[in-house]
């Protein structure tokens, strides 16, 4: 028998072949980056072969193949895969990415925690308490199980102010609840000034290495992700550590090829201590000094050459669903004479806060419907930008916030985890043009989804639902920047490629609260900045 040949397809496996070929194309048309695969110009083309490769090979080289941690997959838990893909080709590729925007970030989280407690201890100003007796002379600070009563306090006092003993925070005798300087803390430490840093900085992140011992649900991982706030926010309240973090926060995200960032900034506290010692900086001084590093980083990017590489950043007004609604309506009112003051600035509002344990939307249905008419009256515009839909619920109340931001109005919606379970809610968000700023490693770290591979976001994409990567809080997580939630997404589908993430990065300004004209300029800065990229693949200098 002659078997030198293949024998000839059947014309029913001809046909079956040709319907396969047609219905994977069809789907694929559906998809948020069809448009985009359909005009490639040849360098792109190149460039996303060559990024494949890369993947491709590293999926075998990097991860299955490493026997020193074995059990290991590309897209596996951010805190195990970090040190691992940060060290990759392609994670090193994608950190010269150029990203276009970060819209969804919280201010008090989003600088590395080492600067915030570099600049704290830069300041005889900075004190330090704890609430229940002294502080543990080795290991950390505080645990979160049950409550957050043990947690140190941290504040800015003026230089006059005296404290009341000169005990150390760690003896007997300390006093609870008396205020002591935070550079005598440090160098009281019974085991070290390291130690005392260690310990600091376990308060303001989360520790891969007892994360899920710690904290092994979602309850005890939010009290936890809560008491860091409480932290970040006592040693943020005062200007001059508040002035140097915004600079890092802005130069961080342009060394991520980040070049626009809205930040979400809660204003609940009414003060903040300023340079002088008084108490006295209120929200406006917020925004000024937020303008004013703003307008600095951009002048000393334009004199190194890189105005294209900072465009700016603007500010979503929030409060925490925990508030009650004439507290509400005073956050608005405050929000609108802000916007009056800096139009420029204020961008939207938005409710944070853990989802399932806090107020819906529902409850606050009817200050938010009358927010809509005041601005309205008041000829402004400052849209709902809200979380929703951050949580494993579906067709509970809390999952039901989507459904009152969509009908409210919102501009996108923050995290938008259920969202892949309401086919309708997707569509509407298409219609809509409604982005979802999709955080991938925040939703792994806060029990949403083990990993990146059971992550809804790929739903979501091959749904055609605008989406829009961002970081949310990586001064808790670690993920600076966009390159590490980058790669996430792109290792964790065959489906996405280079041009996925290029089309992310574009929708990122799309959907950002930019003024059309500065749109219009930007979109046209980071094309450029995109062909370059390409260029650099292809020639294999990237």
């Amino acid at each position: 028998m002659d078997t030198s040949s293949p024998s000839p397809l059947s014309s029913a496996l001809v046909a079956h072949l040709q319907a396969r070929d047609q219905l994977i194309a069809q789907e694929k048309s559906i998809r948020f980056d069809a448009e985009k695969l359909a005009h490639l110009s040849p360098a792109e083309k190149e460039a996303e072969r060559i990024v494949r490769a890369i993947r491709a090979e590293e999926h075998i080289s990097v991860w299955e193949t490493n026997h020193e941690k074995p059990d290991l997959f590309p897209g596996m838990h951010f805190f195990t895969s970090k040190s691992i893909m940060e060290k990759t080709k392609l994670f090193k590729l994608l950190k010269t990415m150029p990203k276009g925007c970060i819209l969804h970030c919280h201010m008090d989280a989003m600088c590395d925690a080492r600067f915030l407690l570099d600049q704290a201890l830069l300041h005889p100003e900075m004190h330090i308490l704890s609430p229940e007796g002294p502080l543990p002379s080795s290991g950390p600070f505080s645990t979160y199980h049950s409550s957050l009563s043990s947690l140190p306090e941290f504040t800015a006092l003026p230089r006059s102010f005296k404290p009341t003993a000169e005990t150390s925070i760690y003896s007997d005798e300390y006093v609870p609840g008396s205020w002591i300087p935070l550079s005598k803390a440090r160098a009281d430490h019974p085991v070290g000034t390291e130690a005392f840093d260690k310990a600091v900085l376990g308060l303001l992140t989360i520790e891969p290495g007892s994360s899920y011992e710690d904290y092994p649900t979602s309850d005890k991982i939010w009290t936890k992700f809560g008491a860091t706030f409480i932290v970040s926010r006592g040693l943020l309240g005062f200007e001059p550590i508040y002035r140097a973090y915004l600079k890092q926060i802005f130069y961080s995200a342009i060394e991520d090829g980040v070049a626009w960032v809205e930040t979400r900034i809660n204003f609940l506290s009414p003060t903040m201590m300023a340079a002088s010692g008084a108490d006295d900086l209120n929200h406006s001084d917020w925004l000024r000094i937020y303008h004013e590093v703003v307008e600095e980083v951009k002048k000393e990017m334009a004199l190194k050459g890189r105005s294209d590489d900072f465009w700016g950043a603007i500010v979503i007004y929030t409060t925490i669903r925990f508030v009650e609604n004439d507290h509400l309506r005073e956050a608005m009112e405050d929000c609108i004479a802000l916007k009056k003051q800096f139009p420029h600035l204020i961008a939207g509002f938005d409710l944070v806060g853990h989802e399932d344990s806090l107020k819906p939307l529902k409850y606050y249905l009817e200050s938010l419907l009358w927010f809509q008419d005041r601005v309205k009256e008041e000829g402004l515009e400052i849209p709902f930008i809200f979380h929703a839909g951050e949580t494993l619920g579906d067709g509970d109340a809390i999952d039901d916030n989507l459904f009152d931001a969509i009908l409210l109005g919102t501009k996108r919606i923050g995290h938008g985890f259920s969202l892949a379970k309401h086919p309708l809610l997707m569509q509407l968000c298409r219609e809509k043009k409604i982005a979802i700023e999709v955080c991938p490693i925040s939703s792994e770290i806060l029990r949403y989804t083990p990993s990146i591979l059971n992550h809804p976001v790929q739903i979501l994409l091959n749904n055609g639902v605008p989406v829009c990567l961002s970081c949310d809080d990586p001064q808790i997580f670690g993920n600076l920047g966009l390159s590490n939630d980058f790669y996430q997404v792109l290792v964790g589908s065959e489906a996405t490629g280079l041009i996925s993430l290029a089309v992310l990065a574009q929708q990122s300004i799309e959907y950002s609260c930019m003024d059309p004209e500065l749109k219009k300029r930007c979109l046209a800065i980071w094309r450029k900045q995109w062909e370059a990229y390409v260029d650099i693949i292809v020639a294999g200098n990237a």
